[in-house]
């Protein structure tokens, strides 16, 4: 990893944004001080080289692309079939991860990172197992339930969650708190 001088750290969002239920979608509410494309830049730099040393130090084999997209960095990590990256693409793994890379990030630059990992396709992966669940809860409604609730998640799976829901023709928000918040799904 490259050590970097803090003369030239561009300015990041320094408050996490709030989670915001608006006709019952869950949004991240805009800050003041959202990031920029060059910040977001910056964060992805960051984020790969803490990742590139990370698999050096596990000896696993990956290429890592960066990308910027709904105010977020994105960092993929991909390898040719055969490499070992399989076993960090586990969804417990991914998340903490991604908790450790934003951790990093926060570290270089004094402000909260939204950025997003993907570990070799897990990103698509859960977002098909996400499109299942919400499948066979949208199965217990139309059999009869009132609501159906899926388990505890992330708020960007919660997000993507919201955004399967509405296309099928639904409604969702999410409840709880913390660690415990989840979706709830109900007929329109």
């Amino acid at each position: 990893m490259t050590d970097v001088q803090t003369d030239d750290i561009l300015p990041t969002p320094t408050t996490e944004p709030r989670t915001v239920i608006t006709d019952g979608v869950e949004t991240e509410e805009a800050t003041a001080t959202s990031p920029t494309a060059a910040d977001l830049d910056r964060e992805g730099d960051i984020a790969a080289d803490y990742i590139e040393e990370l698999l050096d130090i596990a000896d696993i084999d990956g290429d890592i692309d960066i990308d910027a997209r709904n105010g977020r960095a994105y960092i993929s990590v991909n390898a040719e079939d055969g490499a070992n990256l399989q076993v960090l693409s586990k969804p417990e793994t991914v998340a903490a991860l991604q908790e450790l890379t934003r951790l990093a990030v926060q570290n270089q630059t004094g402000g909260f990172s939204r950025l997003i990992l993907d570990i070799a396709g897990s990103r698509d992966a859960r977002q098909a197992e996400l499109g299942q669940l919400v499948a066979r809860a949208i199965a217990r409604l139309e059999e009869g339930a009132a609501e159906a609730s899926l388990p505890p998640m992330s708020s960007y799976e919660r997000k993507l969650v919201h955004d399967i829901v509405s296309e099928r023709g639904f409604v969702s928000n999410s409840r709880g708190e913390g660690r415990d918040r989840h979706t709830v799904i109900t007929a329109a």
